[in-house]
């Protein structure tokens, strides 16, 4: 809240704030569907739009669905007209307009910081969120739609990693340094899947696009 109050201070950190009430990347909600009215009567239009978008924006992400399709028409998002997305918490169809998903690609582009590696990024290169963040600061910077303050060198490593600076890695995570990058995109993409499918969510969406 307190962030994106100070570096998005044109759009409410009330989003920020509640950014998870109606769900998580894994299936955890802090309430249930039938109190949603009761939440949106103490939230603007604006805010509601962003917060019931927010979980399912973020698996279309993890899901490696959305950013690209948009990556490969950057060539025409002046044309992009709305969006259309089930909720995750009841499965609801929503849309949004193009205006706003770039307004709701920088809450995530914040939301994101909260899970990047405290140190040592260049030997968490390939980790999935911060695959993710990178993939979000690209895009928005390739198609001018930076709106949020964050501040990020993106790490290049050169030559052998060298090891990680106070930081004792689990046997898991010194395993995990041995996968590929893209294999573990893909394995958080899959892992979206079926906590989708658990809750007959549907990952599928819908570009609407100007004749």
């Amino acid at each position: 809240y307190d962030y994106s109050a100070l570096y998005f201070s044109d759009h409410s950190p009330n989003v920020a704030l509640l950014h998870s009430i109606l769900g998580t990347a894994t299936n955890t909600f802090a309430m249930e569907a039938h109190k949603i009215p009761a939440l949106f009567a103490l939230l603007t239009e604006f805010e509601q739009v962003h917060v019931e978008a927010f979980p399912s924006v973020l698996r279309l992400i993890t899901h490696l669905s959305l950013l690209e399709e948009l990556t490969d028409n950057s060539h025409r998002l002046e044309t992009l007209k709305s969006i259309e997305y089930h909720r995750v918490i009841d499965n609801k169809k929503c849309m949004m307009s193009a205006e706003d998903l770039w307004i709701q690609l920088n809450y995530q582009l914040m939301h994101f910081v909260d899970f990047l590696p405290a140190a040592n990024w260049a030997n968490h290169a390939s980790d999935p969120v911060l695959q993710s963040f990178v993939r979000i600061s690209d895009f928005l910077d390739l198609t001018e739609k930076r709106m949020a303050k964050v501040d990020f060198a993106i790490p290049t490593p050169k030559g052998p990693l060298a090891r990680p600076q106070n930081e004792q890695l689990s046997f898991g995570g010194k395993l995990s340094q041995f996968i590929p990058a893209p294999l573990k995109k893909s394995i958080a993409a899959k892992s979206v899947e079926r906590f989708s499918q658990k809750i007959g969510h549907s990952l599928q969406y819908n570009l609407i696009w100007a004749p």
